[in-house]
């Protein structure tokens, strides 16, 4: 679906993306990473809209420069917003798919599908100028959607959403993915990603971290420290025995909560049933940090800055 070789993309001085190389099949996939890592020029190298100073980019065999037959199999949603205040969410939804070389009639009966796909059904024929930036976030995905294109390119889609209108694009979201169709989308946010897929790309200073599911990520960093904690009434007592067994690197007690750090985690899941009973202690609850994308997020940003 996409293919990225040694791509770099400068801006004067300034890098945007550093030697990125990549290749995705078809499916769904999250572009992770803090504001200002590159994630907006990568998508706009994707579709077209900047050239590479160094590399090839092709999107489903093809280039993306000027590519009018590539376009119609393409939805994007950008960051920015780019509308006319002046003219009615329908109307601009309608004018847009006509640009994409639909007819008149069948332009009009894509707006009105997209438009209600997205909740904007009741405000449709209001100017864009009395929206509210949510409203407009819904009227631009009706854009990107409306000529029903095969692979779907979104640049912080939630942004401006409220938690209902969050909770309802992840729903039309996972139905696009549900229908066999190709997502990638752009977000600063863990959560964000997590709604939609377990599949995506983490970047940082323009450069490509890890790419793959959070499994298979996981998969590469054993053998890093795992973080645990416990709670329990006698965290001290606790923390020595996991010293004495060795499968603590570090230990930090705060109350009655106990936090380890360890690269051998597995001998602690498998045993601490048996090792409480026989050390005659009580753990209330226990939880492994490092089960979630954030936790991973945070390990991968440490090897990159090389803190691990």
């Amino acid at each position: 679906m996409i293919e990225l070789h040694n791509v770099t993309k400068l801006y004067g001085k300034v890098i945007g993306v550093n030697d990125f190389t990549l290749t995705l099949e078809p499916g769904a996939y999250g572009l992770l990473g803090p504001n200002g890592s590159g994630k907006s020029t990568l998508l706009n190298l994707i579709t077209g809209q900047l050239r590479p100073t160094l590399g090839t980019v092709r999107v489903m065999g093809r280039s993306p420069r000027n590519n009018v037959q590539l376009f119609r199999q393409l939805g994007y949603c950008p960051g920015g917003e780019g509308m006319y205040s002046d003219v009615s969410g329908y109307e601009w939804v309608r004018y847009l798919q006509q640009l994409q070389g639909m007819s008149a009639h069948a332009a009009k009966s894509a707006a009105e599908t997209s438009l209600e796909l997205v909740g904007m059904t009741y405000a449709m024929h209001r100017p864009i100028s009395s929206y509210s930036r949510g409203m407009r976030q819904r009227t631009k995905l009706a854009q990107a959607i409306a000529h029903d294109p095969e692979f779907l390119i979104l640049d912080e889609p939630f942004n401006g959403l409220d938690p209902i209108g969050r909770h309802e694009l992840t729903l039309v979201l996972k139905d696009w993915i549900g229908q066999g169709k190709s997502l990638l989308f752009a977000s600063h946010l863990l959560h964000e990603i997590e709604s939609i897929t377990d599949s995506f790309l983490l970047i940082c200073g323009g450069r490509l971290l890890a790419s793959g599911t959070a499994e298979e990520v996981h998969a590469m960093m054993v053998g890093l420290p795992n973080q645990i904690s416990f709670q329990c009434p006698e965290p001290h007592r606790l923390a020595s025995r996991f010293i004495e067994e060795r499968v603590a690197d570090s230990v930090r007690i705060t109350g009655d909560t106990l936090v380890i750090s360890t690269k051998t985690p597995d001998p602690i899941y498998q045993n601490l049933p048996r090792w409480l009973d026989a050390w005659g202690l009580q753990v209330l609850e226990m939880r492994s940090a490092d089960d979630s994308l954030q936790s991973l997020f945070n390990s991968l940003m440490k090897m990159h800055r090389g803190e691990l």
